[in-house]
């Protein structure tokens, strides 16, 4: 398991904030408890199975929603 805080470039409402987590929570391998999207900081905080999903794989689903990552950090749990 991974840990990862991933910094977007702005949420501009709280219905952005759910359509993150949505999409987050719909991919394999997320540890859907871990989850928080905080819409003040336009941080994604969460843990995932690295075997089998990436962050990159994270990224790109938040991507298609329109929204762009700043950057991303990931620690092994």
């Amino acid at each position: 398991m991974q840990k990862a805080t991933i910094q977007l470039e702005t949420l501009t409402c709280p219905s952005c904030m759910q359509k993150i987590e949505n999409a987050i929570k719909s991919l394999d391998g997320i540890d859907k408890e871990s989850l928080s999207v905080l819409f003040n900081s336009s941080k994604v905080k969460l843990n995932f199975d690295d075997e089998k999903i990436s962050i990159n794989d994270i990224e790109n689903a938040i991507g298609k929603l329109g929204y762009e990552v700043k950057k991303s950090q990931v620690k092994a749990l």
